[in-house]
């Protein structure tokens, strides 16, 4: 077909079927949701059987288990003890049985119990539909991009004045880096973030550098908290990690034949969350000890100098997995390119931040008495002790500045992962000084500090262009020619949009196949999926070389 910038692959034309599946066994499942509202009741009631039945067709529900685990509240050891007494017949019964195989077969009862997933289902698959008819398709075109710092500035100025006067919010507790803080931390350099990448604006790069720093900051501050606090380093809460983290990016992917890596923030978040939940989850009994804490995040230090700063030997491990993480642009010669650069050059520049994000964690209660300490002092030596500390943040601010952030681009990314640490702190006890800044925050950063992921997955192909498999947003997508600004403004808002809608299916899906609390349901649903999405990929696969 002229319109398409590339021949389909198997997975996509495998996508484009499970997908039209999805829509007619939705549509299916409206049908007789509709039919079963409009007739009499005594037309549809349910049998004893019938009801019992109905409990086991749902995708999160056990089958085949007792009558307390089919009413909704199995456990992990329910489900344990299950396959202990079944063995293997019963697992591959409860497989059969399941709500998810029930859907595939089109079995009525599953349709109705599952119409809200299927409906959840075929959302996603809609926007990922979006996502190839705007950036493979030349349905609509193309335009240029074009850098100026009145723009730019004007558009951030006015987007921040538009949040102070429409969603300042308070908090109710004056908390050190509480939630809706860190999230609007995330919200407004993520803006900046995007606009850096939709007006090319270049002479801002080492600033992106500075908040792509703070996001793996959180990564390591963020996750070093959770599992500290509650230990729970059960298999289902790494799943749902893994799955926020993840399915999104798996699907673009597949959706529009792209490596992993042209999404590099994706596996560099992911592996360093995996660092910091496997420093927490080896030898949990010691995490209650602050120095045995300290010796885990030093030999995170050492682990990253040999692996990272060593490159022989971070090629030796990542070599095997370059299907994985490799990556050459498509637009350069690739006999020129190394595929692992992408990967070591991306995850080097803060290969050590998210572990000083868990050395923040750790001292966060200490930090929280000083501040509290700070906030109980009578006022005039309140007022002296801050002085000094924002003075002394100005001084250390300026050398800062004057030494490392004006240094050209390559000479900046030499000293980067050794300095990152240094505007972030500053930032964390300027914005943390006193109750009043601890208290307020703007809640539309907030909200698009929770999209993050899906903002920045999507500004490839729904707000800019990459134009073929791997390739760099190098263009913009247009829906109003001739119109710059007009045009951003549409695109923007169905941009967000999307983003936001593919922020909540995944977590819906999530929570409807990925457990937190049942590994035998986990294991199960992980089988299933791969095993469906493996068959109907081998079966495209042989029809598409045979053709």
């Amino acid at each position: 077909m002229a319109f398409l910038a590339s021949p389909l692959s198997s997975g996509q034309v495998t996508f484009f079927v499970a997908f039209a599946w999805s829509v007619f066994a939705w549509l299916y499942a409206e049908y007789l949701h509709y039919n079963k509202s409009r007739a009499p009741r005594h037309e549809h009631d349910e049998g004893p059987q019938d009801q019992e039945s109905a409990k086991l067709l749902p995708i999160t529900a056990e089958s085949g288990q007792s009558g307390k685990a089919a009413g909704g509240q199995g456990s992990s050891s329910s489900g344990d003890a299950s396959i202990s007494i079944h063995g293997a017949s019963g697992m591959l019964g409860s497989m059969v049985n399941c709500g998810m195989v029930s859907c595939l077969l089109l079995k009525r009862q599953a349709l109705l119990a599952n119409r809200e997933t299927l409906r959840t289902v075929v959302e996603f698959g809609c926007l990922m539909l979006w996502y190839f008819l705007s950036d493979r398709t030349s349905l609509l075109p193309t335009g240029e991009k074009s850098y100026s710092r009145d723009v730019f500035l004007f558009i951030f100025v006015a987007l921040t004045c538009a949040a102070v006067g429409s969603s300042l919010r308070t908090f109710k507790f004056p908390l050190l880096l509480n939630r809706p803080q860190t999230e609007e931390w995330k919200g407004w350099m993520q803006v900046l973030f995007l606009l850096y990448h939709y007006f090319e604006a270049k002479e801002v790069y080492n600033a992106i550098r500075i908040f792509i720093a703070g996001y793996v900051w959180m990564t390591g501050f963020g996750n070093f908290s959770y599992y500290y606090k509650t230990g729970d380093f059960c298999i289902g809460r790494f799943a749902q990690m893994f799955w926020r983290l993840n399915f999104l990016v798996f699907f673009a992917c597949v959706v529009l034949q792209n490596s992993y890596m042209l999404y590099y923030i994706c596996p560099m978040h992911t592996i360093f969350t995996v660092f910091v939940y496997l420093a927490l989850a080896i030898a949990p009994q010691v995490n209650k000890s602050n120095g045995w804490l300290l010796f885990k995040i030093a030999m995170c230090f050492v682990f990253i100098f040999v692996t990272w700063d060593i490159k022989s030997v971070f090629y030796a491990i990542w070599r095997p997995f370059l299907w994985l993480v490799g990556y050459v642009d498509p637009r350069k010669p690739a006999e020129e390119q190394d595929p692992l650069h992408e990967w070591y050059f991306r995850s080097s520049l803060d290969r050590y931040i998210w572990i000083y994000g868990m050395l923040c964690a750790l001292m966060h209660p200490m930090a929280s008495a000083i501040l509290s300490y700070i906030d109980e002092l009578p006022t005039l030596k309140r007022i002296s002790v801050r002085s000094a500390i924002l003075t002394a943040c100005g001084a250390a601010g300026y050398v800062y500045y004057s030494t490392v952030y004006t240094l050209p681009k390559v000479q900046y990314n030499a000293v980067h992962p050794y300095t990152s640490w240094i505007p972030i702190t500053l930032w964390i006890i300027v914005r943390n000084m006193t109750p009043s800044l601890r208290i307020y925050h703007l809640r539309l950063y907030g909200w698009l500090g929770c999209i993050t992921l899906e903002t920045y997955i999507s500004q490839f192909h729904i707000w800019m262009k990459t134009g073929l498999p791997d390739g760099q947003p190098k263009s913009l997508l247009v829906l109003i020619p001739g119109y710059p600004l007009l045009n951003f403004a549409l695109v923007s808002g169905l941009y967000v949009l999307a983003s936001h809608r593919l922020f909540e299916v995944t977590n819906a899906l999530k929570n409807a196949l990925v457990p937190h609390s049942n590994d035998a349901l986990l294991g199960r649903n992980i089988l299933l999926m791969l095993g469906a999405g493996g068959a109907l990929w081998g079966v495209v696969a042989a029809l598409h070389q045979a053709v």
